[in-house]
């Protein structure tokens, strides 16, 4: 039987819900107080219409009748006794506790965790291929971020956006968004893997909605990774060609021509990641010999070329000058130009593979050769 100890150990919602199920007049404007008062009164009512009927009935309809009120509500009582209200009401509230605590980046969690006194978010270069991101964010800014998505914070998400910063020869203020890497509630730190170095990155912490709105609420410095250094991975067998390469690639016969001697230049080149500089003597041609095959006069001659090389992306169309250049396919390439006497000026423009994204690079370099008048020495000088 529903009894008044049981029904005050029942929230107010519950409690309504029961009195409108029961058909209690007025029974949303009532407290707490008035619905036990008016259940329990529904309840006696219809034990003694049914405890009437069953003294009209006999003692057949005695035995099989039952309070259907009584047995409704003690039914639903029962159940949510034993695990199917309660319980899982109290499962619901610890699963959105778990999910907020997940979102809360301001890491409010106990009494001994310090809460930061301003937003802030510091980017550190770990390697060439690691960034080490740390934060502190006020309570305050969550909850504005909260307020500013309103409907869109139930499906946002915590994000760290990773953005590509142009070189300073081109624009310090142009960034390109490369990802969004999500993280959680609880940390105030995050590593991060990058590509391709040496780059420029700038990373932003905040909330990601559903619609593709971002709210940052920090943006960190700007970091540069440095070159990666290709000869620390090479194998025994080229750290030896490092230490001689020019005299190692001549006795490959490296400095002939033709398709084989190219493609042996292309793999010093990739493996040392250095230029292969052809040597004077085939470029100029050897002196000028007498019928006896003796030198004739004292030459010295002198030229200058300079050797552009760098990397960038395989799929990348890449110009000096408006002069194609080939890009291996690790994204390595080598160019080289004739230095004439003079000063230049050497543009280098690359496009990226999908046209959206251009990077250039400027290159000035000058050329001041003079050629002294000659010396000539007695014997009697020497």
């Amino acid at each position: 039987m529903i009894t008044a100890a049981r029904l005050k150990a029942q929230t107010v919602k519950e409690l309504a819900a029961m009195a409108r199920r029961e058909g209690v007049a007025g029974w949303h404007s009532m407290r707490k107080e008035q619905l036990i008062k008016a259940l329990l009164k529904r309840a006696k009512q219809e034990a003694m219409r049914h405890r009437g009927a069953q003294r009209k009935n006999g003692a057949a309809q005695k035995k099989a009748s039952t309070s259907d009120l009584s047995r409704g509500m003690n039914g639903r009582f029962e159940a949510k006794h034993n695990g199917n209200g309660a319980h899982g009401e109290s499962q619901l509230r610890r699963i959105r506790a778990k999910l907020a605590l997940a979102k809360d980046l301001a890491r409010r969690t106990t009494e001994h965790t310090r809460l930061a006194e301003a937003d802030r978010l510091v980017v550190m270069v770990r390697d060439p291929y690691w960034l080490h991101a740390y934060w502190e964010l006020t309570p305050q800014s969550v909850d504005r971020a909260q307020v500013a998505l309103g409907q869109h914070w139930h499906g946002a998400r915590p994000v760290l956006r990773l953005s590509e910063v142009a070189q300073e020869t081109v624009s310090a203020g142009v960034r390109a968004t490369l990802r969004d890497i999500d993280i959680h509630g609880g940390v105030n730190n995050w590593y991060i893997d990058v590509p391709e170095p040496p780059r420029r990155f700038q990373v932003e912490i905040g909330y990601l909605a559903a619609n593709g709105r971002f709210l940052a609420l920090a943006r960190s410095n700007i970091v540069t990774t440095s070159p990666h250094k290709k000869s620390q991975g090479v194998d025994g067998n080229w750290i030896g060609v490092a230490e001689e390469p020019e005299r190692i690639f001549a006795m490959s016969g490296g400095y002939g021509s033709g398709d084989v001697h190219s493609e042996l230049k292309d793999v010093f080149e990739q493996k040392l990641n250095r230029p292969m500089v052809t040597p004077l003597i085939p470029r100029f041609g050897r002196p000028a010999e007498d019928a006896d095959g003796q030198p004739l006069g004292f030459p010295l001659a002198v030229d200058a070329e300079v050797v552009l090389f760098g990397v960038t992306d395989p799929a990348a169309r890449l110009t000096v000058r408006g002069q194609p250049v080939a890009i291996r396919e690790d994204g390595t390439f080598t160019v080289r130009l004739a230095m004439p006497n003079r000063r230049q000026v050497l543009p280098l423009v690359a496009d990226s593979g999908d046209g959206a994204e251009q990077r250039m690079v400027v290159v000035a370099i000058e050329r001041n050769t003079k050629t002294m008048e000659p010396v000539a020495r007695d014997a009697a000088d020497d």
